[in-house]
């Protein structure tokens, strides 16, 4: 983070608990740069309903374009793309801003991947949503211009794109801004284009699988060099997308045929399906794309649309704290298909290095009080990351992912510190091994779905 960025979060911060306009309190900072906010708050007749509100300076010399392709897409309606619901002017103390009020989302796949990449099958379930998508918004004549991980969000289970740098294809960039990684080679001359959205796509998603970044030596180079450890299933959608001269990248729709040939744009009407859900698979052992993933979150930037975990259990919104029996089949047993010549297995030699998983012995669900369940709406998630000795005891719990809500992870941190694991083992002799707890607060139920990270 930069100095003049670090300041800026600071003086943001300073806003929390003010009102803009009249009627959306500033809640939580959630993020921003030196020259944005976003911050939480609430919409709807009894402010029911959770929202993020962004805060850019009025600059006169923008306002009209900047309002009026916020209007534009909030014309837009997709199940993966980001809806936006009222935006306008506001005047606060000595400064003139514009104001953006959109749907909430609980993560974003940059949360998740300085800590770790996304699986192929992982990408496999975040790629189609993207892809949709930016299927719709170049059919609707649109660019996102925006593409990269920060962007690609988690709402509750299901995976969505930013909505609020939505422009035209062929407008000009306007406000200049240093060029990142993601942009395309072209956006230095200003021009935005569908194919832009291609190359982003093709950064993110080397990035994604590999925590890198394609390496582009030189103008004269055609394409980037891709990290040696992509996946080699998706590296040929990737240099497809990473053509330097956006005539020879693939087209979106090039790209879907590819990773879905039956697959046929979204239209306005049709809903989302109920299966799409982001499961970076830290969110529930999904979004196991939040999501996933990830999560982007339960960034959730897990991409996956897996069906729930097994291992995941639920509760009443009042449990009693108190430690409860994991059921006794903790992971569902995959029958091995057999060979069409079965052999003899030979035995394993006393120097194989043979492990065996832990399981859940007892696990705790977070004691939530009435009180701060009624406060709650959608979905909070918290991921805990924790240290299991050889005895199956939690040595260390930290939090991995603290959602919107400081007193929400503390529940989570304080339940996670109680359960109990059967240990796992190496050469039949017990080791320590780390989990990862995903905890989700309803104000119906709380849910949490481990997930053993090593040995």
């Amino acid at each position: 983070m930069s100095v003049q960025v670090r300041e800026m979060t600071e003086i943001w911060k300073q806003w929390e608990g003010e009102v803009i306009n009249g009627e959306f309190h500033l809640r939580e900072y959630l993020g921003g740069t030196d020259h944005s906010a976003v911050f939480l708050t609430e919409r709807g007749q009894h402010n029911q309903q959770k929202a993020a509100i962004k805060l850019i300076p009025d600059d006169p010399y923008n306002t009209k374009r900047q309002l009026s392709r916020w209007a534009a897409a909030a014309e837009l309606s997709h199940p993966h793309l980001l809806r936006l619901f009222q935006m306008g002017r506001c005047q606060f103390g000595d400064r003139r801003l514009l104001y953006l009020v959109m749907e909430y989302a609980q993560e974003n796949l940059s949360q998740v991947l300085p800590q770790r990449a996304l699986t192929p099958p992982e990408l496999e379930d975040m790629l189609p949503p993207l892809v949709e998508a930016l299927t719709f918004l170049h059919g609707k004549s649109f660019v996102h211009g925006q593409l990269k991980p920060s962007n690609i969000m988690a709402v509750n289970d299901r995976l969505k794109l930013s909505s609020d740098g939505l422009r035209a294809a062929g407008e000009p960039s306007g406000v200049p801004r240093k060029q990142s990684v993601y942009d395309p080679p072209e956006m230095v001359d200003g021009n935005v284009l569908p194919a832009g959205d291609v190359w982003s796509l093709g950064i993110t998603l080397v990035e994604a699988l590999t925590q890198r970044f394609p390496v582009l030596d030189g103008a004269k180079q055609d394409s980037p060099a891709l990290p040696e450890t992509m996946p080699p299933q998706y590296t040929d959608i990737a240099r497809h997308c990473l053509r330097r001269e956006p005539t020879l990248r693939w087209t979106i729709d090039e790209i879907a045929a590819r990773i879905k040939p039956e697959s046929t744009v979204v239209a306005d009407s049709i809903p989302a399906k109920q299966n799409t859900s982001v499961n970076w698979r830290y969110v529930a052992p999904v979004v196991a794309v939040v999501l996933a993933a990830l999560a982007l979150a339960g960034l959730k930037l897990r991409a996956r649309h897996a069906e729930p975990s097994p291992t995941s259990s639920s509760a009443p919104a009042h449990p009693q704290n108190k430690p409860t029996p994991a059921p006794a089949l903790m992971v569902p047993k995959v029958a091995q298909a057999e060979p069409a010549h079965p052999s003899k297995s030979p035995a394993l030699s006393p120097t194989t290095n043979a492990v065996v998983k832990g399981a859940v012995l007892e696990q705790v669900l977070p004691d939530v009080p009435p009180s701060a369940s009624d406060t709650i709406t959608g979905t909070i998630r918290v991921r805990v990351r924790v240290a299991v000795d050889a005895a199956g005891n939690v040595s260390e719990a930290t939090l991995d992912s603290r959602g919107p809500s400081k007193y929400f992870a503390n529940l989570a941190l304080r339940a996670a510190r109680r359960w109990r694991f059967k240990p796992a083992q190496e050469n039949g002799q017990d080791v320590a091994s780390e989990w990862m707890l995903n905890f989700g607060f309803k104000n119906t139920s709380n849910t949490v779905s481990p997930r053993e990270l090593s040995p």
